[in-house]
């Protein structure tokens, strides 16, 4: 991998994190697009929109982080079937409320978060700076997301109580 100046050795470290975070990408967009079509209630509208949002987004990084694999050289993981057996998510129902699908939302933002930490863990050992960047940015976005939708399922009296 002479045109990066990467150790070959760390960077396949590096890619089989990456090939998890796709994995959990995969299902976190499926999820997603499940929960959209699925939305019922008086937060219809909000959440219906909200969802496409997120799928829109996360289809975006799907397409990122596969072409990060193969910008280290390696092949992207893309099968549906090994998607679910590397990936940190689980799938979900079709039947929760606008309240269990935003829990369940949170609860793989914080497998993502996982994921992703242990993915730039790893490349900064591998003085790969270019997957910490990529990475970094994905923190910060899905670390704001989390609070807007920690924030969406408060109570009004939830206000200014334990943060």
């Amino acid at each position: 991998m002479s045109y990066l100046g990467l150790d070959n050795k760390k960077t396949e470290k590096t890619v089989e994190e990456l090939n998890i975070l796709l994995a959990d990408y995969h299902l976190y967009y499926q999820k997603l697009r499940n929960f959209h079509w699925n939305i019922i209630g008086k937060n219809f509208f909000d959440l219906h929109e909200k969802f496409e949002e997120l799928y829109d987004d996360a289809k975006l990084k799907v397409d990122e982080i596969a072409e990060r694999i193969l910008t280290l050289r390696h092949q992207p993981t893309s099968n549906l079937s090994d998607y679910l057996k590397l990936s940190n998510l689980k799938e979900s129902g079709s039947q929760l409320s606008d309240s269990e699908m935003i829990e369940a939302l949170l609860e793989d933002h914080g497998a993502l978060l996982n994921q992703m930490r242990k993915v730039a863990k790893i490349a900064d050992e591998g003085g790969d700076e270019g997957t910490i960047d990529l990475i970094g940015g994905y923190i910060r976005e899905l670390e704001k997301t989390s609070w807007m939708l920690d924030a969406w399922k408060m109570k009004t009296s939830d206000n200014h109580k334990e943060i």
